[in-house]
């Protein structure tokens, strides 16, 4: 049994395609579908059946994949101990992170591991809640968002949580409820909303507020960018929901606090288990956790 057939066939759960994998390792289907041939004789179990165009993994490699997490998280879990021990932390990790976290969070940990051998590539990412785990195939480390009081279980993923940001309701200046400081379910639902496509963490309040009442919110605009949100709220199109932590002051917009339910989304640090193991991921997903917990404490004060 070689590690290759069994990352082959992790890669191929993970991705779900034989095209996929080929494209991730700057490889041909072919020579992907050759190397599945060949795992397949050596190992004297069909790997494969059809299924539509592609193909879908028997049970047989299905528990063969599982190994392949099991086996790599075991070997970086060594290779971490062994790093720590001849205190060499090092390496480069791939952070793809949601804009309005990484705002706030990236400065600081670049600030935090500015001297120590460690590259952090960062892409910014925005994506619905259930496509960040998707991402932690292609990165080190996924900075995500979900409502969910506690971190949600993802099958082969390692998940920590960062920090917990309060989502404000914000109005434009003119609004009449612009000199309150706080509101209630019953009364914002009445308003036309601005807010993201459903299956996106801010959206998902809105239906928990929807559920709470029993009413429908109209909303009026779907729209992903904060910035962009901002904007059509000081036009008078709605209300709107804006994490608290990166909405800035400003004259023509109000923040008001969402009272008698939780508002709060968590921001969450994904890996695959294997990477979680390595020394040099731990090291910036504790520095994740460092800036997240100082910036609450700074914006709480």
């Amino acid at each position: 049994m070689e590690h290759r057939h069994l990352v082959l066939l992790r890669e191929l759960r993970d991705r779900g395609s034989v095209a996929a994998v080929a494209e991730a390792g700057f490889r041909t289907a072919s020579a992907v579908s050759q190397q599945l041939r060949s795992a397949e004789r050596d190992l004297g179990v069909a790997l494969v059946r059809p299924h539509g165009r592609g193909v879908r993994l028997t049970d047989e490699a299905l528990l063969l994949a599982d190994a392949a997490s099991d086996v790599e998280t075991a070997l970086e879990r060594a290779q971490a101990r062994l790093d720590e021990f001849r205190g060499a932390v090092a390496g480069r990790v791939r952070l793809a992170a949601l804009p309005s976290a990484a705002e706030y969070l990236v400065p600081l940990v670049l600030a935090a591991l500015a001297d120590e051998p460690i590259d952090i590539e960062l892409d910014d990412v925005d994506v619905s809640e259930e496509d960040f785990a998707q991402l932690a195939t292609d990165y080190d480390v996924v900075v995500g968002h979900t409502m969910r009081a506690r971190p949600p279980r993802r099958q082969g993923l390692s998940v920590q949580p960062v920090v917990r940001e309060p989502l404000d309701v914000v109005v434009g200046a003119g609004h009449r409820w612009s000199r309150r400081r706080t509101l209630r379910p019953a009364e914002v639902i009445r308003e036309p909303w601005i807010a993201p496509p459903r299956g996106y963490p801010f959206r998902t309040l809105v239906d928990t507020i929807e559920r709470v009442t029993g009413e429908r919110a109209d909303v009026r605009h779907e729209v992903r960018d904060n910035r962009v949100v901002e904007a059509l709220v000081v036009a008078g199109e709605g209300i709107a929901l804006l994490p608290r932590f990166t909405t800035r002051p400003r004259a023509d917009v109000r923040l008001l606090q969402l009272r008698d339910i939780d508002s709060a989304r968590l921001v969450v640090a994904m890996s695959r288990r294997d990477r979680a193991e390595r020394a040099v991921v731990r090291r910036v997903v504790a520095e994740l956790q460092r800036a997240g917990a100082q910036v609450a404490r700074d914006r709480s004060a």
